[in-house]
């Protein structure tokens, strides 16, 4: 295969990846619609990633024909995107755990989520309503690599989606990262504003997500 042919295939799979990320699990035809590609193309695309172990599929029952097969991407997928010195960071955690225990560990989590808190608070000071306040939170977490997104909901809250964990093996190790992410956005989202876990990467969900709710007295 010439090499200009090896760029193409590279960029086609990658955006296929990436597809799969932001928007979860489809079949080969939506993919194929989005990409502007044949779905044969796109099928041959996602067989090699299957090889490669990076994405997975299950069949889904149609009213007519044969069941479709749904794409998803497997925990593999997660080395196609920024991983946050990955490898580094996990030895870093069993040996803080080794040396100075669970306590010394959360406290060096507690110390780590002031300092997000005080440079998200910084960022966020501009912003004249929750509204403004997810936008630019969702800036803040793309920046960090966490595919954020807020998506109003039709009851007046809203969803903060983060369709990639660029430190998701960390938090597999130790799982204070999510609560103090937990901790980190009510904080920073204000005293009147409720956020609940959703949905959640290492319970098996296509994504981490909160519901955010403003109280009614200030939303109304």
């Amino acid at each position: 295969m010439k090499k200009k042919d090896e760029t193409s295939v590279k960029t086609t799979r990658k955006a296929i990846v990436t597809l799969l990320k932001q928007h979860g699990p489809m079949d080969a035809v939506t993919l194929a619609s989005k990409l502007s590609l044949t779905g044969m193309a796109v099928r041959q695309h996602l067989y090699e990633l299957q090889k490669q172990q990076v994405v997975e599929y299950e069949e889904e029952a149609r009213p007519m024909g044969r069941p479709a097969k749904i794409w998803r991407l497997t925990a593999l997928a997660n080395r196609w995107f920024p991983n946050g010195y990955l490898q580094l960071s996990v030895d870093l955690l069993h040996s803080i755990r080794a040396s100075f225990g669970e306590e010394g560990l959360w406290k060096i989590l507690d110390d780590h989520n002031l300092t997000q808190k005080e440079t998200y608070q910084a960022q966020l000071s501009d912003a004249i309503n929750l509204k403004d306040r997810l936008q630019t939170l969702s800036m803040i977490r793309m920046n960090e690599g966490y595919f954020a997104e807020v998506q109003e909901q039709e009851d007046g809250s809203h969803l903060f989606v983060q369709k990639h964990c660029p430190i998701m093996e960390a938090a597999a190790v130790c799982s204070g990262f999510c609560r103090k992410e937990l901790e980190l956005f009510r904080s920073v989202l204000g005293d009147h504003v409720t956020v609940e876990r959703v949905e959640y990467l290492l319970s098996g969900g296509n994504r981490c997500s909160y519901r955010i709710t403003e109280d009614q007295d200030l939303s109304s």
